[in-house]
């Protein structure tokens, strides 16, 4: 099993997904990798023949088109927003607490006018993929019909949107809490094939053009995340240090660099104009984007998520690490302090990046649990260094409202429901007033937007 992948789940769910088992982090990881890429330059690929052209369904369009998307992403930040967070239902496993579609939780109508409400303009759509997960890869309409429907009700909040996906072919969603697998969900819906097949990778390609044509004119997608935090060195290699990945796994099948230039290929071969947001591996981590290789294409976002360092950001409730304060941050044993320096000099690999690549950056998703001490301060540092350098930035994560789904577990990073882990009703907070505070900088919306 993973060392980081468990850890993942508590970002991401906050609990296991199936029966509310409580959080036991790792206690062991390899040390941070050098920020300095090793790899060769990548080689363009070959685009691979499209095997899903006579699904493609007519175009989604509204009244009219927006144009200027990319102009959202320059000279920022003009999105702050949310993430939401959605995957296939298994109903088995999940009874109602994903309420009884087949993608949860629910969200409502209300969810987004509130939203958008306490300022925010975006939303990243953290969402399954339009294509089935095993074989035979082909377009999954009830996950077609699902993203409509939440386009929908982004339109009707006034809200952009980024398409985000984190399933698809030869990819689970249980990726994100593969130390699951066999203990609180069957280990058959654990698939992380797509890093050893290669039908897999083509089919996420045809995915993505499939995807990008049926989007392209809708006048609140105003983004592509080509995939949620690409995690091939640990789930299949159990490594952490990008100079010992790339050089045994550079274009290889492993590799995000050879994957991800024919889905941009694919996507700019019928929509030449919306943004794609790329980050690099390592679950998208800072650390890892000096090893992203750009390809050519003018309307690329550089991207990472950011919950370093992980100790702190993902704490249980009697831990009390805090922000500044002296606790293990690399797993080796040893306290090390831990302040804004060490978050400065974390973020400086952001800076090197821009010098090779100059383009804008943005934060897909950033967070720390709600009950962290200070963590109203190490929001407000992050949030304050992401607008200092122009990045757009969505905070994980904006909950739906559904019953069932509010009161179970822990909701570790929900920020309606204050810093006691033990309460699940909304209330005034010091993480809320200062999102409010941020996103009340937004002026732009697509009722306004040219």
């Amino acid at each position: 099993m993973g060392r980081l992948s468990f850890l993942r789940l508590f970002a991401f769910c906050s609990i296991c997904l199936a029966c509310g088992m409580a959080f036991q982090p790792q206690t062991t990881r390899s040390a941070s990798p050098k920020a300095q890429a090793s790899a060769s330059p990548h080689q363009p690929l070959d685009q691979p023949p499209s095997t899903s052209s006579s699904l493609w369904l007519p175009l989604v369009t509204k009244s009219r088109s927006l144009t200027g998307k990319w102009g959202l992403w320059l000279n920022g930040p003009k999105l702050r927003g949310a993430n939401i967070w959605q995957r296939i239902r298994v109903p088995s496993l999940d009874q109602e607490y994903l309420g009884d579609e087949y993608i949860g939780p629910p969200y409502s109508q209300a969810d987004f006018n509130r939203l958008a409400s306490l300022g925010a303009n975006y939303v990243n759509l953290s969402l399954p993929g339009l294509y089935t997960i095993t074989p035979p890869y082909q377009v999954d309409e009830r996950a077609v019909a699902h993203l409509d429907q939440i386009l929908e009700q982004i339109a009707q909040a006034d809200l952009f949107a980024v398409i985000s996906f984190r399933s698809g072919p030869g990819r689970s969603d249980f990726t994100f809490y593969r130390d699951g697998a066999g203990v609180w969900y069957p280990a058959d819906l654990l698939v992380e094939t797509v890093w050893s097949d290669q039908a897999a990778q083509d089919a996420w390609v045809e995915m993505w053009r499939y995807t990008a044509q049926r989007y392209r004119n809708h006048p609140n997608v105003v983004g592509y995340t080509l995939m949620v935090e690409p995690n091939a060195d640990e789930v299949a290699l159990d490594i952490y240090d990008p100079d010992e990945f790339y050089p045994r796994y550079a274009n290889t099948l492993y590799d995000w660099n050879r994957l991800y230039p024919p889905i941009v290929q694919a996507i700019r071969s019928v929509d030449a104009e919306t943004p794609i947001l790329v980050s690099g591996m390592g679950w998208a981590s800072v650390l890892w984007l000096p090893y992203l290789l750009p390809v050519s294409d003018e309307h690329t976002v550089f991207v990472v998520d950011q919950y370093a360092p992980f100790p702190y950001t993902h704490q249980q409730p009697n831990q009390n690490y805090s922000y500044p304060g002296t606790f293990d941050l690399n797993w080796d044993g040893e306290p090390d302090p831990f302040n804004w320096a060490w978050l400065e000099a974390y973020f400086s690999r952001l800076q090197a990046f821009r010098e090779r690549y100059p383009g804008p950056q943005a934060v897909n998703e950033f967070g720390v649990v709600r009950w962290a001490p200070k963590g109203v301060d190490f929001l407000r540092d992050q949030i304050d260094y992401f607008e200092s350098r122009g990045m757009n930035h969505a905070v994980w994560v904006w909950d739906s409202s559904w019953g069932p789904w509010q009161t179970w577990g822990s909701k570790a990073m929900n920020y309606l429901f204050g810093p006691d882990p033990n309460n699940f009703t909304e209330v005034p907070n010091e993480i809320l007033s200062l999102l409010q505070t941020v996103w009340s900088r937004n002026t732009l919306r697509p009722s306004n937007y040219p």
